[in-house]
């Protein structure tokens, strides 16, 4: 068994940097908080500081210890923060799952009418492949799935998916780049380097297809999963880039970049996934009717 306060002093004096400021914090003799440690060390037998000059500095048990108790005793806080709240002005937590090719941009719009609430929300927000954020969202560890695809039909998950909107594409290049296009959109596009979504993306096939259609053949130098590290290699000149036309100006304001040319006949949607039908979650509901009242006006 783990002797909690021994971890906590070892705690404070991982954070704190000696024993010496830990005694300090802690109210204690630097007597008793190192016997204490030394008492931990040897119960588990590891070493978890080293002394190098008149510094202690922590070994690699020692860095890996404070990384559990890190979280230990964060969660600790936050309990004791929740028992001394009254129920009616405790937080409603809001546990959000986001693909990865979702624009960092599209989802904080969607939340944000969740943070205006009246009752205080705390959102906390997982980034990752849709197959893994659904698992948790089956087992009740995530009360929503952002994503750019609905639920998919092979997956044996309950779930119940929402069209929160879809809006048109456009492209974008770093201003060096767009010098060196030679026509009008979307002729430009034949040969030029261009970034795509990656495999797993409901995007990636439409826009494939329309670029035939358009009879250009652009030379695809880049895949990704990951929309917020295809506008980073798009910003530094490696190639044009896409993302939907209702964050256009955003994208052109923060990365820098020119828009080359839009189109509705390749659109992205966005989905709302969670595991009720009629949902009942405040921060979904505001989610839901601010997407359709703001964000997707337009398009749905």
């Amino acid at each position: 068994m783990l002797n909690y306060r021994q971890l906590h002093y070892f705690w404070v004096t991982a954070r704190t940097g000696s024993i010496a400021r830990a005694s300090e914090q802690l109210n204690l003799t630097p007597q008793t908080i190192s016997g204490q440690i030394s008492l931990f060390e040897q119960a588990h037998g590891i070493t978890l500081f080293q002394r190098v000059g008149r510094h202690l500095e922590l070994t690699e048990s020692g860095r890996r210890t404070l990384t559990y108790a890190d979280q230990m005793f964060q969660i600790a806080g936050e309990l004791e923060t929740l028992l001394r709240t009254s129920p009616d002005e405790q937080p409603v937590l809001f546990r959000v799952g986001v693909a990865d090719m979702v624009p960092k941009s599209i989802v904080y719009r969607l939340l944000a009418p969740a943070m205006e609430l009246e009752r205080a929300l705390r959102i906390s927000c997982r980034e990752g492949q849709l197959d893994r954020l659904l698992a948790d969202l089956a087992i009740q560890r995530l009360d929503l799935v952002i994503s750019d695809s609905p639920m998919p039909s092979h997956l044996d998950i309950k779930g119940y998916s929402q069209k929160l909107g879809e809006s048109g594409l456009s492209f974008f290049a770093s201003p060096a780049l767009a010098r060196q296009l030679p026509t009008a959109f979307p002729a430009c596009l034949d040969n030029a380097p261009l970034l795509i979504p990656g495999q797993d993306t409901m995007l990636r096939s439409r826009l494939l297809r329309w670029l035939a259609e358009q009879q250009v053949q652009p030379q695809i130098i880049g895949e990704f999963d990951d929309s917020a590290l295809m506008q980073a290699f798009g910003q530094s000149g490696s190639g044009l880039f896409v993302a939907p036309s209702v964050i256009a100006e955003e994208v052109c304001r923060q990365c820098a970049v020119q828009l080359i040319g839009q189109t509705d006949a390749v659109t992205e949607a966005f989905y709302a996934i969670s595991v009720e039908r009629k949902v009942k979650h405040p921060g979904i509901v505001a989610i839901t009717e601010g997407a359709q009242r703001a964000l997707f006006t337009a398009s749905i």
